[in-house]
């Protein structure tokens, strides 16, 4: 009993306390190490768009076409008995080229025709070509009456846009048949412009029955000769707006006519040039 009781005994006690520490050692997993979560990159605010707003005035002018275009629109709108458009074409600008002279001169005493369409004639020695457009007056025409607009304005000058069934400002290419008469050559006019004028305001720019007239002279030498393609009235200005806010205003006596158009506009530019755009003679109201 002694002997096991003494150191031998405590040695090999020892010994086996310390080989089983190693066998748990060495059974024990390795720790396993959590990979860290990859940092994602917090997504960059998206830029708030910017809407730029174009001021009606300065947007690209408004083109014959434009006018054209807008004017079905109205005629369309009128005939189903819904409100005319047009409200976002008050303010902007525009530039019409009308074409006239495509079939030749005139007789001279029909220059004076205060109808709203441009003509040129010779002169009665035959050395000069006289151009003259005389604005049609509308103050007291159905259109302009019916709504009320003689309240506001104190006249209505009108310039028409002939042949509207053709978007360019070309002479048309169609020839005339030499049997139809005056009366069933030309369509009755349907598309117009309203230059109007505020009552009380300036009278600066008002025809009042004046035409605008010019004579084109040729040089000495040069054989006085129709131009082949006619002559173009410029026409510049901003859209105006009827009573009520709009910019085109239509009116039919029937369900079975075609409804006339115009479109309210204030003159800033009146000018005579050829073919190329040559200018020839100009007036500026304002």
């Amino acid at each position: 009993m002694g002997d096991f009781q003494g150191p031998a005994f405590a040695a090999r006690c020892s010994g086996v306390i310390a080989a089983a520490l190693l066998l748990v050692q060495c059974d024990r997993p390795d720790a396993i190490e959590t990979p860290e979560a990859p940092s994602v990159a917090a997504p960059a605010p998206t830029p708030e768009k910017t809407v730029v707003v174009v001021p009606p005035a300065q947007r690209a002018a408004l083109s014959r076409s434009d006018i054209l275009v807008a004017a079905e629109a109205a005629a369309s709108a009128y005939a189903s008995g819904q409100p005319q458009a047009g409200e976002g074409l008050v303010g902007r600008r525009f530039s019409v080229r009308l074409p006239f002279g495509c079939g030749g001169p005139v007789a001279l005493d029909a220059l004076g025709s205060a109808d709203g369409l441009a003509r040129w004639s010779w002169s009665k020695d035959h050395l000069a070509a006289r151009l003259s457009m005389t604005p049609a007056d509308w103050t007291a025409s159905p259109l302009i009456a019916s709504i009320g607009a003689e309240a506001a304005w104190e006249a209505v000058e009108g310039f028409w846009l002939s042949r509207p069934w053709m978007t360019t400002d070309a002479c048309p290419q169609v020839a005339s048949d030499p049997l139809a008469t005056s009366e069933n050559r030309v369509s009755p006019q349907t598309v117009g412009l309203a230059a109007v004028f505020e009552r009380g305001g300036s009278r600066i720019g008002r025809r009042s029955g004046r035409a605008y007239a010019f004579t084109r002279r040729f040089e000495a030498g040069q054989a006085p000769a129709p131009p082949v393609d006619g002559y173009r009235l410029r026409l510049e200005g901003r859209v105006g707006a009827f009573p009520g806010g709009r910019a085109v205003r239509c009116h039919a006596d029937g369900p079975d006519q075609r409804p006339t158009c115009v479109l309210a506009v204030v003159l800033d530019r009146v000018a005579y040039e050829d073919v190329a755009g040559g200018l020839l003679s100009e007036w500026r109201p304002g």
